[in-house]
């Protein structure tokens, strides 16, 4: 959905974002899970033909999906269980590898390369130095049975960082940022709360100051109390660091909270888009009008 004059007048606030060349471009997106046939071969934007091939029962996760992100900018993913929103996460973090398409980052080499069809060393790289992923469930994120503050020596490490005070002092720094007391630095997380293994995986993520980081339904299966301290910790991160933010949640609270701008996906596809106040007070789709009045 295209942003009027009046959106941009409404929004003077974010007025910025528009103003800059976008830190994440990606166009054509799509992932296929399944052998594919001579029927799927390419995947379809139509919503009625679904994602599931009838023939060969492979599924399109992600159909062509485009999108920008703006330096400092938080977008919303939103969408029912099966839309295709962690696989974009997984897809953008090369956790997932694309069946096609093409992922550009601003602040790495040459701006304009299509990061996909970079080599697996290469990938590796922009994971440690480019980019930041904060998982649903904190077992993908950390290693338990170690220390906090070797979790985030062990991105440092990865990121070419070897000066052993340096790297004591840059955990202690975010530890302290994430609200986890400097005594227990040296727990691991295995015995913690799950509110305070987010935030060491936030702390972790933060460590080589990324430009982008992806969340990943980070407040599911959080009590609220805990879920306001998680979500008041982004906030903060993203106002005083300045980091571009892809928030995934099927909470349209969480969204609404964080969210600049919002993408709602169904069966892989992009339904509608646009600014997160025009999203939530005015849905023009079926199917976000649904979620919407679902919320309320």
């Amino acid at each position: 959905m295209s942003m009027n004059s009046a959106d941009l007048i409404n929004n003077a606030e974010k007025e910025w974002v528009w103003n800059e060349t976008p830190l994440l471009k990606v166009r054509g997106l799509s992932k296929q899970f399944g052998a594919g046939c001579i029927h799927c071969k390419q995947p379809t934007s139509d919503e009625q033909e679904g994602s599931r091939c009838q023939y060969c029962g492979s599924i399109w996760a992600c159909r062509n999906l485009s999108f920008d992100l703006y330096p400092g900018e938080i977008l919303g993913v939103v969408g029912e269980s099966g839309s295709g929103k962690s696989t974009l996460v997984k897809c953008l973090y090369f956790d997932e590898e694309t069946t096609v398409g093409e992922m550009s980052i601003s602040s790495y080499e040459d701006k304009t390369s299509n990061l996909f069809e970079k080599s697996a060393q290469q990938k590796r790289y922009i994971r440690n130095h480019v980019m930041g992923m904060v998982y649903q469930n904190p077992l993908l994120g950390l290693r338990m049975p170690i220390s906090s503050s070797g979790n985030i020596a062990e991105k440092l490490f990865a990121a070419d960082h070897y000066h052993v005070g340096s790297i004591r002092q840059r955990a202690a720094d975010l530890l302290q940022k994430v609200e986890i007391p400097l005594a227990r630095m040296d727990e691991p997380p295995k015995n913690f709360s799950g509110g305070m293994q987010q935030r060491v995986q936030i702390s972790k993520a933060l460590a080589n100051n990324p430009p982008l980081l992806l969340l990943d339904e980070v407040t599911t299966g959080l009590d609220l109390s805990v879920q306001a301290k998680v979500l008041d910790l982004i906030r903060n991160i993203q106002r005083e660091l300045r980091v571009a933010m892809i928030v995934v949640s099927h909470d349209l609270g969480v969204i609404r909270m964080l969210a600049d701008r919002t993408m709602v996906l169904r069966q892989g596809l992009i339904v509608e888009q646009g600014l997160t106040d025009q999203i939530l007070e005015d849905p023009r789709h079926p199917y976000t009008q649904l979620l919407v009045h679902s919320l309320l």
